[in-house]
């Protein structure tokens, strides 16, 4: 079993969007299995790309505000929102808040 703080484990940037890291704070390394824990914190007026991939994703909204933009349009984010992004579907998360949008993030190991 594995207990921690996931302030305790470094933020890093995540890809090349500008304001926005996350926290692998479950990942292959600690032996979890099948699936991966981030959080991802998120500056006022910064996104994560917009993009697709084969995996799914569940999200859960810790802090914050935005929108996650899907092929739908724009849908609203605050605290207590989660979401599934199905696999190859374009998605992004955009803080329109004053504050920081953090959120856990769990998907499948891809190798």
């Amino acid at each position: 079993m594995i207990v921690r703080d996931y302030r305790d484990v470094e933020a890093k940037p995540a890809g090349e969007a500008e304001g926005v890291t996350v926290r692998w704070v479950l990942a292959k390394q600690d032996g979890t299995p099948r699936f991966a824990m981030r959080v991802f914190e998120v500056e006022p007026g910064k996104a994560t790309p917009h993009h697709q991939h084969w995996w799914e994703h569940e999200v859960l909204v810790l802090a914050g505000e935005g929108v996650v933009k899907s092929e739908d349009g724009d849908r609203p984010l605050r605290e207590g929102t989660v979401v599934f992004v199905p696999g190859n579907e374009m998605h992004q998360f955009r803080n329109t808040g004053s504050g920081v949008l953090r959120f856990i993030c769990v998907v499948p190991h891809t190798d």
